[in-house]
């Protein structure tokens, strides 16, 4: 397994050891988490070295799990090996989707340009081109690639919502985590904070990568949990678990002052995955659900946090999102302007 200490990997490695495979975890730093068993056989690899991975393969492997194929370079790297792997189970992402105007998460910073997609997106929905300018783009072409090769290689690519648990290096429930435990009483939606983007635990993926593992063929699946629920009932579900309360103002629209009111599940039109192909086709059933799941991702959170600077402690999210996550003084200056207007 590539990535095997990442958020995914984790749990990935560790649902397939529990079901009897041998796995060798591979990661860059060779690294092992507490919960996987004695069977487990870490391995320090940079996939991006000459000739690194084909000589960890040796001899070759049933199953091939990658968690950081990213283009189409990482896809002929994979099919390079086909004599060596009996089938792959790959990460993609439903970054990949297009709308029918052409607008994509690409698009999202645009005006009017959220993409619009039917609800449920099936997997035949369109996709962006393929090309080299983003990561939607860069896993269209790896999928393609890998499709195309499906009569050496089976592969099934899984492409993600919105990933949740421990180990996340951009935890979408920081924004509310940390406003909890800062004391924010108050917090402000935008969309009436009714926007769904559709979410998937990493047990739930880990539970899908060892499916298909059972059942290799070339596919993509839309990979998601059992339910979608809006922000407003995350930042309630939040709430719950660290026995806080919330006022919540409600803006119909967009934000409206700079991102006031924007969350990293804020959009003007739902994101919801059609699940019927992984249930149709690996008998998939999710092994959790988000208000399940949340307690543990909410304790990791707030240990994380606890004494460091958010910055410090998620620095990708900073890159992600930039330091607008948090202005709180940008918020309270509009909720003195809704106060006083109201």
């Amino acid at each position: 397994m590539l990535g095997a200490t990442g958020q995914i990997g984790r749990a990935a490695v560790r649902a397939l050891a529990e079901d009897g495979w041998d796995v060798t975890a591979a990661s860059r730093g060779g690294g092992r988490d507490g919960a996987w068993g004695d069977g487990v056989r870490p391995l320090a690899l940079d996939r991006e070295e000459e000739g690194a991975l084909a000589s960890a393969l040796g001899d070759g492997c049933d199953v091939l799990v990658d968690m950081v194929a990213f283009g189409p370079d990482h896809a002929a790297q994979l099919t390079g090996l086909a004599d060596r792997a009996g089938s792959a189970v790959v990460i993609s992402s439903g970054a990949v989707y297009e709308d029918p105007q052409g607008r994509s998460f690409d698009t999202q910073g645009d005006p009017d340009g959220f993409p619009e997609y039917p609800v449920p997106i099936p997997e035949t929905q369109r996709t962006v081109p393929p090309g080299d300018a983003t990561y939607g783009t860069r896993k269209v072409a790896l999928e393609r690639e890998l499709l195309a090769a499906g009569d050496a290689l089976p592969v099934t690519l899984l492409r993600a919502g919105a990933i949740h648990g421990a180990h996340c290096r951009t935890p979408r429930e920081l924004y509310f985590v940390k406003r909890a435990l800062d004391g924010r009483g108050r917090r402000v939606l935008a969309y009436e904070g009714a926007s769904r983007f559709h979410p998937v635990h990493v047990s739930n993926l880990a539970e899908l990568i060892r499916l298909a593992a059972l059942r290799p063929a070339s596919r993509v699946l839309n990979a998601g949990d059992p339910g979608v629920p809006t922000v407003a009932e995350i930042g309630a579900a939040v709430d719950g678990v660290l026995g806080r309360e919330s006022e919540t103002v409600l803006v119909a629209g967009p934000p409206p002052e700079g991102h006031v009111g924007d969350t990293p599940w804020s959009g003007a039109h739902p994101v919801v995955y059609d699940m019927a192909a992984a249930e149709r086709e690996l008998g998939y059933r999710p092994v959790t659900g988000y208000e399940e799941s949340l307690p543990e991702t909410v304790e990791w959170l707030a240990a994380r946090l606890h004494g460091r600077d958010w910055r410090e402690a998620f620095p990708k999210m900073l890159r992600n999102y930039g330091e607008t996550l948090f202005d709180y003084a940008a918020e309270d200056a509009w909720l003195e302007w809704y106060d006083r207007s109201g």
